[in-house]
């Protein structure tokens, strides 16, 4: 079926036109057009509920989208410094091949610009709205989106008082650039070098509580806040942006994560993080990326997560190396693809594969792309 000839995608197309809007503005634009269409507002709070009238709405879009569309929900590039060219993101937006982008090291100026044009080449090209996702935790968003309000770093701030008043300062800035999802907060440990001083763990009795307020915070904000390095990263030694790192044995900070998933954390991002020696989760080499046992035997499953996983950087030097890491980064039950090292190749391995007909890898693809679609529904993009 054709998304550009459907009730639903046309509705969605007209909510996409005002994605430029300022949050208060956009939100009452959106009421209206609800209204006027009598469909249901539906908001973040509701991302976790069990809702049939929320499910039969992304249902009725899901079923627009043929395979091509769906497996483009589930991948993620990155554009700016360090990410890809504008012409290869507008080639991406062009042939439907991503559902989201991240906005990677630059001024606030130029991604408000750049997430403006993006979405009305969406308009012209048909595709569901993006999330647009950025690295704004406290100590590395000034860094990441030059222009920002100046916060202080996770490991310098000083109440949880402050935890919040950082993150309605960070929200603010996101919402004025239109980016809808914050990769952050860092729940690790402190002893790491490459992660400790960007969460809240100097004191380690603070890192549940200020971690669930700031993203208490961030979601009431309208941006989806996730949890990271699931299972651990700050108990390990190494550097997974430069190569595979190890946990031995128990994990020790996995114990972070059950009461932020109670608390409603709408995302966790998983690491490139082999584990060893551990009975019930080892991942025979792998990176947790990369392993079902990690992503969805403990996380989708243990602990009951039910809201979107989203890999780590997959060009970082934990995963690059991994044969045909798209393909088991999805099958692992990873939701969103970050940051591939050639998303093109990426959607054509992920798509590859599920063109022949794998039930379990199909399923995978199916139940990841009705999260992202919900997600995007909540967040009032759709």
């Amino acid at each position: 079926m054709s998304i550009s000839k459907t009730p639903v995608f046309l509705f969605c197309m007209v909510l996409l036109s005002n994605c430029a809007q300022e949050p208060q503005e956009q939100q009452t634009i959106n009421k209206e057009l609800h209204q006027n269409n009598k469909l249901p507002l539906f908001s973040l709070d509701d991302y976790l509920t069990e809702d049939p009238t929320l499910e039969h709405y992304v249902d009725s879009i899901y079923s627009t989208l043929d395979d091509k569309a769906l497996v483009a929900q589930l991948i993620m590039p990155a554009v700016g410094r360090y990410g890809q060219t504008l012409e290869t993101i507008n080639g991406l937006i062009k042939d439907q091949l991503i559902g989201g982008i991240l906005m990677l090291n630059g001024t606030k100026e130029e991604f408000t610009g750049w997430i403006k044009d993006f979405n009305q080449s969406n308009i012209k090209y048909g595709n569901l709205p993006f999330l647009y996702s950025a690295d704004a935790e406290p100590s590395l968003v000034n860094r990441k989106i030059m222009g920002s309000a100046l916060v202080k770093k996770a490991n310098e701030i000083d109440s949880i008082k402050e935890v919040i008043a950082v993150a309605n300062t960070i929200s603010k800035d996101l919402n004025d650039i239109g980016i809808n999802y914050n990769f952050s907060p860092v729940v690790d440990m402190s002893p790491n070098k490459t992660v400790g001083y960007r969460s809240f763990g100097k004191n380690p009795e603070n890192i549940i509580p200020w971690s669930d307020a700031f993203i208490k915070a961030t979601q009431e904000n309208n941006i989806i806040a996730t949890a990271k390095h699931f299972p651990g990263h700050g108990l390990v030694s190494g550097d997974t942006h430069k190569s595979l790192q190890v946990i031995k044995g128990e994990l020790k900070e996995i114990s972070n994560y059950p009461p932020l998933i109670a608390n409603g954390v709408l995302s966790i991002m998983v690491a490139h993080i082999a584990i060893e020696g551990n009975k019930e989760f080892d991942t025979n080499g792998l990176p947790s990326t990369c392993s079902k046992k990690v992503v969805t035997e403990l996380l989708r499953e243990k602990m009951e997560y039910k809201g979107i996983i989203v890999t780590d950087a997959m060009n970082m030097g934990g995963v690059r190396n991994v044969p045909n890491n798209s393909v088991k980064a999805i099958a692992a039950g990873c939701d969103i693809l970050l940051m591939p090292a050639n998303a093109r190749k990426a959607h054509k391995e992920i798509w590859e594969h599920y063109k022949t007909g794998n039930k379990e890898f199909n399923s995978s693809v199916n139940e990841s792309a009705k999260r992202i679609i919900r997600m995007k529904v909540c967040l009032g993009l759709i």
